[in-house]
């Protein structure tokens, strides 16, 4: 009875704030085919910042402790702490009471390791968000501002932009998280490990946003029975999986189709492999194949979040129109950036993959390298950021 009235004081407060005039909107509609209006009146207010991260971290408390897999914390600071730690207050990673909990009872002391490698993954961040993420949006944020006026080719190159704009702002945020608790010499869980290099739509999903992806999987999908029930039944957990995960990300029909999308490609992706492991069908896997699936499962991430960026369906369908009836002489669209800012922009991004894929964390014991990349990653911020005080997208999160 009490993890039921916590889940619902939970949810209800998340549903009030950011489904209320969804929900409402959706009644007003119903009710229009009778020539009726909503008797709720739509409300306006500020959303609290990080609301839907510190809501699951709360949950993941009350349902660790219910399910005794965490000692109930006495006392209310230490408590309040953990739901509210400022590092990853307002856009993750989502963390579990037993990774955290007994870190705030240890007396941290100065480590400078823990410092410089904070720091660093700081730093590398700030670069992601200011040198690639906010110098991506302004070309991604011009084509958005007048769909109609682009080509097909345009919206494609704009695409893959926008992949790796949500990427470098998502994750660049993460590292300046995991940084900072890093510094005080807490450690946060990883929540990034080179999605865009998956090769398979389960792959990416293990991959990206994994404290969330983990989150619905311990706390939803499982308890729905998982994958150890019968094929029809894991298919339909798998979608209400992805359909709360899209209207998690916020109110909008678009979201919500993102997610069913996503669901839909990762049920198909899930029957094929049942089929094959029913036929004991060998799986090819030579370097070519690899990587043409790597290729396609990028290309079709990349096709999804034009739900995630739209502001509506009409867009997002007009968009995916233009992409999939584009003529391959039609022109990009160089007011959005010159052929220099392009060519700057892709080279931003090979560097950042090479990046991610063979040095995944800058190595900083020796204390003289360590000055002497933080300050050429700052330099770099400074001379090449773009300085547009564009926030963080998942902050609306």
């Amino acid at each position: 009875m009490l993890l039921v009235l916590s889940l619902i004081a939970n949810i209800g407060v998340l549903a009030f704030f950011k489904y209320f005039n969804f929900i409402n909107t959706i009644l007003d509609t119903l009710l229009g085919f009778s020539s009726h209006h909503t008797p709720f009146p739509f409300l306006t207010f500020l959303l609290p910042i990080g609301l839907s991260f510190h809501t699951f971290q709360a949950m993941s408390y009350t349902i660790e402790v219910y399910r005794r897999n965490q000692k109930a914390e006495k006392h209310f600071g230490i408590y309040a702490l953990y739901v509210m730690f400022y590092p990853q207050l307002v856009a993750g990673p989502i963390e579990r009471p037993q990774n955290m909990l007994w870190q705030f009872h240890r007396n941290h002391k100065y480590d400078f390791e823990n410092l410089k490698s904070g720091l660093m993954q700081m730093a590398f961040g700030m670069f992601k968000k200011v040198v690639i993420a906010d110098r991506l949006s302004e070309i991604v944020d011009r084509a958005y501002a007048d769909p109609n006026a682009q080509s097909g080719k345009t919206f494609l190159i704009v695409s893959i932009l926008y992949s790796f704009q949500i990427y470098c702002d998502f994750s660049g945020y993460s590292d300046i998280g995991i940084g900072a608790a890093r510094t005080m010499g807490f450690k946060l869980m990883d929540n990034f490990n080179v999605p865009y290099l998956s090769n398979s739509i389960r792959g990416f999903w293990g991959r990206w946003h994994i404290s969330l992806s983990t989150w619905f999987r311990d706390y939803l999908y499982i308890p729905l029975g998982g994958s150890r029930v019968k094929a029809s039944k894991k298919y339909l957990n798998i979608m209400i999986v992805f359909l709360i995960s899209g209207l998690w990300h916020g109110a909008n029909w678009t979201f919500i189709i993102w997610g069913a999308l996503h669901g839909t490609l990762l049920i198909a992706e899930s029957f094929i492999n049942d089929i094959s492991v029913k036929l004991k069908k060998p799986v090819y896997r030579n370097l070519f194949f690899r990587i043409f699936k790597t290729i396609s499962v990028f290309l079709i991430i990349t096709l999804a979040w034009i739900l995630f960026r739209s502001p509506n369906l009409y867009v997002a369908k007009n968009v995916l129109k233009k992409i999939f009836c584009y003529s391959i002489n039609a022109p990009f669209n160089y007011s959005l950036a010159n052929k220099s800012t392009l060519l700057f922009s892709f080279l931003l991004i090979v560097i950042l993959m090479i990046k991610e894929r063979y040095l995944l964390i800058i190595p900083t014991k020796n204390t003289f390298q360590f000055y002497f990349i933080f300050s050429c990653i700052l330099i770099t911020c400074y001379l090449f950021g773009v300085f547009n005080n564009q926030q963080f997208i998942y902050f609306q999160f």
